[in-house]
């Protein structure tokens, strides 16, 4: 077949020529055919383990011309047959047209414009066939990974060709649509795009059709807006990058949840070329969208769905729609909406059977159910098939093991409180509806708290009965037959039939007996409360006297819980609220607890015992009010848009003026977080969530529209929002429920907003069906829409704000701008959410708690800060620079938990980037200390570290090294103080332990904050001097991130010279430190040495040195001021060798050793020790970990030389103060040039944008961190 022209860059590779002409050459793949031995078995196991498609297509045709060294895919073929009918039309139809050209490029653009034109009219002819091509999704995801740089763990969830539209021009390309990004790619007429965004980073996806632009799919981010047009199917399209854009949001908005989404399952046999991440993403959706039209539990999988008919008895008719079946219910939905849904759980089912067919009702099937009602379908495809699943699951089904029936079902209305009722049976049989006997029988503690068996209204209203209550009575009288008549009718409980009537009964008002069963079954909450039996009584025991801050902010707001009510106004109300909110926050810990949470609690208790009331907030905060009830409320907030959307679109007079006046995002909150229980009165407001209940979020977002509408000539008199406000308030509250057989409960809002003349009242009855009449054009497949899209906008923004909020809590000395701070910050958070999506054992770093400050949201581990630090440093250090970024982790992670927060690291990034000369050595001494430079680097550290601490007390220990200049936060806590908080506070730690795994309270960051505005004056003398280990490992750093610079002679001169003028200061000063504290330790040829008696010696390793001490290098103490002056006596001597070391070293190499020993003078231990530097400085620097010339025993690698690590021949008097080396480096201008010199971090961050896909998670740099 003829292929699009691609280039190949090497064409013999793995590829035999078999014929050639001057433009094309005809090639086999190794292995093919006859032969191919040992190459050709390599090969084709290679084609089989990444699928390539020249395991399908063994033959070739390159297009090449003589001179270029590029050559292009014209053809392949599955047999030689094929590929030589291509040969022979090449031959035949163009050799003689391309001898004609001029130039090669000439010859290359024709006949890939020619074979493009073969392709088009192949493809004409054809439907497209891109289901049978098998390996072709394998071969598009390969060429994606390669094209973008993608990590193994990027998935392809699909691609399709398009048009990307640049300027006017449109660019026909590829569009691929992976887990994480979108990637387009197209190469035209020498013209490449390229183009990635991370769904994280999409503000707005929306398809639109303009006069410019053909149907097409816009993909804004923060800085562009993309558009994309000329798709095959651009519906399925969108869908599926709406679903990728959601997942991220999820990702941003809780990492937990979006972890679990994340285990998608695996289909058992997997489609040659869609991605089973497709079709699990098509599955997941079909799966929401059956759970939230049906309200069914989380976790219910749809099984499969088949058109069908449904005989309705009550109509007498048969009536078309769908039959959907999952793992525990069988639903049916008529094709016309509010015609009948009907819900039937397998643990009700007794009988399934087939029915005999006839002309009128072919191949039925009747479901017969506990409550003797039975359901007839009728007009099944593959009803065999259909009945076999149903049974499968009616097996796996709990409740069928326990056989019998459940009777006296139909309990009347007005039963008698269920107190009454004989005891349970000893058999745990499921009650068939919210009304039946057995109705309390799961509940929590009956025979201890009356709220375990009823509503709070029953047990605070003994009322008298209906009859003296008038008219009022009279309509609810009216109201109960209504509802019982519909009962016979239509079916009680779980199974009853749902059609246009039960909404109309709904909308004219439940009665207060009724309200909590029909609550129950409406939102679904009946369901997961009879299959969870005991949950809630088992969650109240762990949560009682637990502690945590949700525990603590619901104690605050129990007596704010309508405090009107006589309900509560008493103990008993109050208990049964804080059971219930503190079993959900125990159930949720995401969730917690929000405020209005205990306003909504409060009305579901009236009407319900505890567990139901339980039930039914999980039912709201989980499925119904998504993301409501977070600590950022998003889900109102985006609701919140929808609502200013709406108005926009339906009022649209009133929307600007609620714009300028900024009414909307005030209003609406309340409103939807409290469905408008919080500033209606009581009785109206009940009516609404009846209809919320059944309706979901659309009756809110109606009723909302209604009250503007119906005070919009008020709103646009309006001067400003405390106007509006007032407006709107004073309307609320005199919103009355006439039909209330409840005595009227004050409305608190009402005492605040009574003006002069109270308005006139409103029926809420009344606002409901103009709600209706004018905005019921709502649908809930709309509502998801645009929920989508809000979802985006709000995310967005608030991730917007959380980056400022983090820039502004870095303190103004740390030396980047604002915009430097936010695009770092970008590439931090790009950083953390890269652990969660090509996954890794991160979970640390992962877990991210949304409940937390914005600055310690993100966190990342010590591999991710790695391969930040390898693409941002300034001090790139060749293979030592992972080395170098675990030293530089261990200093910034303050508090040991190995993750570091954004103001840690830019903390980090700023001591390499700004300050003076000092500041960045200074960061670079600290570097090579404790605790940056860790025990297995320096084992032989540590000694010296105590000695350090012994000589002078004025020095502060290494190992609570200073770092305070470095960091604003300090490093660590004196052991003192440690010590004083730990005997006492112990009530504090108690309390700390017993809240788990609560977050800190606002208390500790207090603290922190406190901690981090006290005045830290940091001097140089307060650094810990530098022992010769440590010293080592500070030189083997310098040498390395001097490689590949501009002036690297020059800086390898200086280093060479700083080196070794360091050395000797520190062995002279040795001889000034105080002989009575230790005695000298001498090696075995020690007495004979007078110019060097405290020194180790060892046999040097390199046998060509005929040397008899070799000192081991060491770094720094304290700056003794006498080192320096008793370098006199040396001082000439000591400049002099420094400086023919140090030229010798450069010019000769490794040829130097011999003949720099060969000389008597430098026969002297000190000019040994600065020739064995200057030598290491002069060799290539990546050879320098393994180079053998390095002193003594560190040269080699700890494994061969274990006595090294263990200090065995390290000089343990040898140190040096920060001053000093200080000092030596401003000698050198090559120096003080190099950390003088400005570098950009803005081209980094670029850079690191465009690598930051190119390492997966098991980067290279993870290997090599343990070196050094």
């Amino acid at each position: 077949m003829w292929l699009g022209p691609e280039e190949v860059l090497v064409a013999n590779a793995l590829w035999v020529t078999e014929r050639a002409n001057p433009f094309f050459v005809l090639q086999r793949r190794r292995g093919h055919g006859k032969g191919g031995g040992l190459t050709g078995l390599l090969v084709g196991t290679l084609d089989v383990v990444l699928d390539s498609s020249a395991r399908v297509a063994p033959y070739r045709i390159l297009h090449q011309t003589q001179d270029a060294q590029v050559y292009w895919t014209v053809a392949c073929g599955s047999s030689r047959k094929e590929i030589t009918k291509h040969w022979e039309w090449l031959e035949n139809n163009l050799l003689q047209t391309l001898s004609i050209f001029d130039s090669e490029e000439d010859i290359t653009t024709f006949v890939k414009g020619k074979i493009h034109g073969i392709i088009a009219e192949e493809n004409k002819n054809l439907q497209p066939q891109g289901d049978d091509d098998p390996g072709k999704f394998k071969e598009a995801e390969l060429k994606m990974r390669k094209q973008f740089g993608m990590p193994e763990g990027e998935k392809l969830v699909n691609y399709y060709s398009c048009s990307y539209w640049k300027g006017r021009v449109p660019r026909q390309g590829w569009l691929y649509l992976t887990v994480n990004h979108l990637c387009f790619y197209s190469f035209l007429l020498g013209k490449e795009v390229s183009l990635v965004v991370q769904w994280v980073d999409v503000t707005r996806l929306e398809k639109n059709a303009t006069l410019l632009f053909p149907e097409s799919i816009r993909v804004d981010t923060r800085d562009r807006a993309l558009f994309f047009s000329m798709f095959l199917s651009i519906g399925e399209t969108f869908k599926l990058m709406e679903q990728l854009a959601n997942l991220a949001m999820r990702q941003l908005l809780d990492s937990e949840g979006f972890l679990e989404d994340k285990a998608l399952p695996r289909p058992i046999r997997p489609h040659r070329n869609i991605s089973a991440l497709k079709r699990d993403l098509d599955a997941r959706a079909k799966n929401e969208c059956y759970r939230a039209t049906f309200r069914l539990p989380q976790d219910e999988r749809l099984d499969g769905h088949t058109g069908c008919t449904l005989w309705t008895p009550f109509n007498k008719l048969h009536i078309p729609g769908r039959m959907f079946i999952s793992n525990n219910y069988i639903c049916f939905a008529s094709k016309e909406e509010d015609v009948c849904h009907l819900i039937i759980p397998l643990r009700e089912v007794t009988i399934v059977e087939k029915a005999d067919s006839s002309s009128v009702l072919p191949s039925p099937l009747s479901i017969s159910t506990k409550s003797k009602m039975t359901f007839l379908f009728a007009n099944l495809k593959d009803r065999d098939f259909l009945v076999q699943r149903i049974s499968d699951f009616l097996q796996k089904t709990p409740s069928r093991q326990l056989g019998g029936t459940i009777g006296g079902r139909k309990s009347s209305v007005v039963d008698p409180a269920p107190e009454s009722l004989p005891a349970p049976q000893e058999v745990s049989e499921q009650p068939t509806s919210p009304s039946s006997p057995l109705g309390s029988q799961t509940s929590f503690n009956a025979q201890e708290v009356p709220t375990a068996s009823q509503g709070l209204l029953k047990v605070f209203q003994k009322n008298s009965p209906v009859e003296e209550l008038g008219a009022k009575g009279a309509k609810e009288k009216m109201k109960e037959e209504s509802w019982n008549i519909h009962f016979f009718e239509y079916g009680r409980g779980m199974c009853m039939y749902r059609t246009a009537r039960t909404r109309e009964l709904v909308l004219k008002g439940i009665p207060e007996s009724l309200r909590g069963e029909l609550w129950l079954l409406f939102s679904g909450a009946w369901n997961e409360m009879v299959t969870h039996p005991g949950y809630y009584s088992e969650l109240v025991e762990k949560s009682t006297g637990k502690y945590s801050l949700a525990t603590e902010e619901i104690e605050r707001d129990l007596h704010r819980s309508m405090p009107e009510h006589p309900a509560f106004q008493n103990e008993l109300g109050i208990a049964a609220l804080r059971r219930v909110l503190t079993a959900y926050a125990f159930r949720n810990p995401t969730i917690g607890y929000c405020q209005a949470m205990n306003i909504v609690t409060s009305v579901l208790l009236l009407y319900g015992s505890e567990e139901e009331a339980f039930w039914l907030l999980v039912a709201l905060c989980e499925r119904m009010l998504p993301d409501y009830y977070n600590t950022r409320v998003v889900g109102a907030l985006v609701d919140q848009g929808i609502f200013e959307e709406l108005t926009g679109g339906l009022l649209p007079r009133l929307s600007e003026k609620m714009q300028d006046l900024g009414v909307i995002s005030s209003i609406s909150l309340s409103w939807f977080l409290t469905l408008f229980l919080s500033v209606m009165p009581f009785e109206s407001a009940v009516v609404i969530v009846d209809c919320f209940f059944y309706e979901g979020i659309k009756v809110i977002l109606q009723v909302a529209l209604a009250v503007l509408d119906a005070n919009m000539e008020q709103l646009l008199g309006c001067s400003d929002e405390g106007e509006a406000m007032t407006v709107l308030g004073r309307y609320l509250d005199n919103v009355v429920n006439k039909q209330s057989i409840s005595p009227p409960i004050p409305h608190l809002h009402a005492l605040l907003t009574s003006g002069d003349e109270p308005p006139a009242q409103v029926d809420i009855f009344d606002l409901l069906k103009v709600s209706y009449e004018k905005f019921s054009s709502l649908r809930a497949d709309d509502i998801e829409q645009m929920r989508f899209k809000q979802r985006l906008k709000v995310i967005q923004s608030l991730e917007d704000t959380a980056k400022r909020s983090v820039v502004r809590a870095i303190p103004g000395d740390i030396g980047f701008s604002i915009e430097e701070l936010e695009d770092l910050y970008m590439v931090f958070k790009a950083k953390h959410l890269a652990s969660q999506y090509w996954g890794s054992s991160r979970t640390a770093a992962v877990h991210r708690d949304p409940s937390l400050p914005y600055l310690e949201q993100y966190r990342i581990d010590a591999s991710q800060f790695r391969e930040l630090f390898a693409s941002l440093t300034p001090w790139a250090c060749g293979s030592h620079t992972p080395v170098l970024a675990g030293r530089m982790f261990r200093l910034l992670d303050q508090n040991k938990d190995s993750l570091i927060n954004f103001k840690e690291f830019v903390t980090g990034m700023s001591g390499m980037y700004h300050g003076d000369l000092t500041e960045k050595l200074k960061t670079l001494y600290k570097l090579h200390l404790p605790p940056a430079l860790s025990p297995e680097e320096a084992e032989s550290a540590l000694e010296a570290t105590h000695y350090f601490t012994e000589d002078s007390s004025s020095e502060v220990s290494p190992l609570a090294s200073d770092l305070d200049l470095f960091l604003p936060w300090e490093a660590q806590e004196t052991l003192s103080q440690e010590e004083q908080e730990s005997h006492g506070n112990e009530d504090i730690q108690d309390k700390r332990e017993e809240k788990g795994t609560s977050p800190p309270d606002y208390r500790h960051y207090l603290r922190m904050w406190a901690k981090e505005k006290e005045a830290q004056k940091d001097t140089i003398k307060d650094l810990p001097k530098m022992n010769q280990e440590q010293f080592i490992e500070l030189c083997k750093t310098l040498y390395n991130m001097f490689s590949e610079d501009p002036a690297e002679q020059d800086l390898y001169h200086a280093i060479a010279t700083v080196a070794s003028l360091l050395l000797r200061i520190g062995e002279v000063g040795k001889k000034f430190s105080a002989p009575a504290s230790r005695k000298p330790r001498e090696g075995p040829r020690g007495e004979g040495h007078a110019s060097a008696p405290e020194e180790d010696e060892e046999p040097p390793p390199v046998p060509q040195a005929q040397l008899d001490p070799t000192p081991e290098l060491q770094p720094p103490a304290a700056g003794d001021p006498q080192a320096k002056a008793g370098g006199d006596t040396h001082a000439g001597k000591v400049a002099q060798e420094s400086q023919l070391v140090a030229e010798g070293g450069r010019g000769e190499g490794q040829g130097s050793p011999s003949q720099l020993t060969s000389d008597d003078d430098t026969k002297d231990d000190l000019s040994m020790s600065s020739y064995s530097v200057v030598s290491a400085g002069s060799l290539p620097c990546e050879d320098l970990t393994e180079d053998t010339v390095l002193v003594g025993g560190e040269a080699h690698s700890p494994s061969s030389h274990p006595r090294a690590r263990l200090g065995g021949s390290v000089d343990v008097d040898w140190c040096i103060s920060f001053e000093q080396i200080l000092a030596s480096v401003l000698t050198e201008s090559a120096l003080v040039n190099f950390f003088e010199k400005k570098v950009d971090i803005g081209l980094k961050i670029k850079e690191q944008k465009t690598v930051e896909r190119q390492f997966s998670a098991s980067s290279d740099y993870e290997q090599d961190g343990g070196s050094g």
